[in-house]
């Protein structure tokens, strides 16, 4: 027989939420070790926030939205808002009663501040990484390191050159005085000529060469021209950093800084560094690729009583001295087992950053500021160690 839908609408209802999620829906347990990790922070909200005036969005609440960001590939803030209206499955993870009205999406924008200035997500994400040690998931012996970059949210078409975006960045006042009453859309100013009208138009940059110490991007400033490899187009991008164990891939620390050829080795010592000072913990070997093959970082790795197991280029040492030492004695090394085995298990490290371009959408981020895109990072690396850290509960 033909069933019939109901025109009425029926005003009240009785909803078990917790009744329509399914026990194993893989949000349960996800959502359990973010329950333990954020009470662990009670003390920490307390000081962040004031005693008077009137009630926000709970922090809780704001670090389970952007939380299922990541895990959903939500691609706005805004967007997350209109999916934790309508989806049960995401008002019953941030906690949000079914008759509530949910909060404004500039809510993340006014509480983004406060967030950095009291570490709440890096707290957040050194509380997975602790419970991911208590629970012996992670190694103490073997890290590995790595960097990839992440491509701003700024246009290369915005590129200009840094005299014109320093004039621009003058008051009103001042561009008077200077006589300067150019505008951020002229052809000149752009530092290549342009053609057609409207919001997006085109922008001709042949016959000029763009660098980094003569252009700047007038959006995110802090954005760098940068390639992947030979053949690669330069992008404006930033460059992120993660720490890894080696047993089963967690991420133990993550950075964010310019893109440029040193700040991967600078960045994997800070992060050593970091994860000791947080942890307590020095491993006894640090895998890496050909980018950590210089000397100086072999060195320093040695003076932390750290083995580094460094990729080498096939070209011979010809130079002298102490971090020429240092890479010959890597070169031998690169024939032992133990190197092989952690040249090996560095990949692991590869799909860590596969899984946060790609699932948490850091592949180019859409905040601007390097200290907005850290606290992605840190929320993005905590997705991902707590869907590991299911995935090897369950097996």
């Amino acid at each position: 027989m033909r069933g019939g839908s109901d025109p009425k609408r029926v005003m009240f209802f009785a909803i078990d939420v917790e009744g329509l999620i399914r026990p194993d829906h893989p949000l349960r347990p996800i959502k359990a070790m973010m329950d333990q990790a954020l009470a662990k922070m009670d003390a920490l909200f307390d000081q962040a926030y004031s005693d008077t005036g009137r009630p926000s969005v709970p922090p809780e609440m704001l670090l389970k939205a952007l939380l299922l960001q990541a895990l959903y590939s939500v691609r706005s803030e805004r967007a997350l808002v209109e999916r934790i209206a309508t989806d049960l499955l995401f008002r019953w993870f941030v906690d949000l009663d079914p008759a509530q009205d949910v909060f404004d999406h500039s809510s993340f924008t006014h509480n983004r501040a406060r967030l950095a200035e009291h570490g709440l997500i890096s707290a957040f994400f050194d509380g997975v990484v602790k419970r991911a040690m208590e629970a012996g998931l992670c190694s103490d012996d073997h890290f590995s390191v790595d960097g990839t970059l992440i491509q701003s949210h700024a246009s290369l078409k915005g590129l200009r050159p840094i005299q014109t975006v320093r004039a621009e960045a003058q008051p009103p006042a001042a561009k008077d005085q200077d006589g300067d009453d150019s505008n951020s859309s002229g052809g000149t100013a752009s530092g290549g000529g342009t053609s057609g009208q409207g919001r997006n138009p085109s922008v001709n940059f042949r016959g000029q060469k763009r660098t980094n110490q003569t252009h700047q991007s007038p959006v995110d400033p802090e954005a760098r021209l940068c390639r992947k490899g030979a053949g690669q187009p330069a992008l404006l991008c930033h460059s992120g950093h993660a720490l890894m164990e080696n047993r089963n891939g967690l991420i133990l620390q993550v950075a964010v800084d310019e893109a440029n050829g040193l700040s991967e080795r600078q960045q994997a010592l800070a992060m050593l560094d970091a994860h000791h000072d947080k942890h307590g913990v020095i491993p006894t070997t640090l895998g890496a690729d050909k980018g950590y093959g210089a000397g100086s970082f072999l060195s320093d790795l040695v003076g932390r009583v750290v083995r580094p197991q460094v990729a080498m280029k096939d070209e011979p040492v010809k130079a002298t001295g102490d971090d020429a030492d240092r890479r010959r004695m890597m070169k031998r090394r690169m024939k032992t087992i133990g190197y092989a085995i952690s040249q090996k298990k560095r990949k692991l490290i590869e799909e860590a950053f596969g899984w946060i371009k790609t699932v948490a959408g850091l592949r180019r981020t859409k905040l601007v500021g390097r200290w907005k895109l850290r606290m992605q990072m840190q929320l993005s690396a905590a997705a991902y160690n707590l869907v590991r850290m299911r995935n090897l509960a369950a097996a």
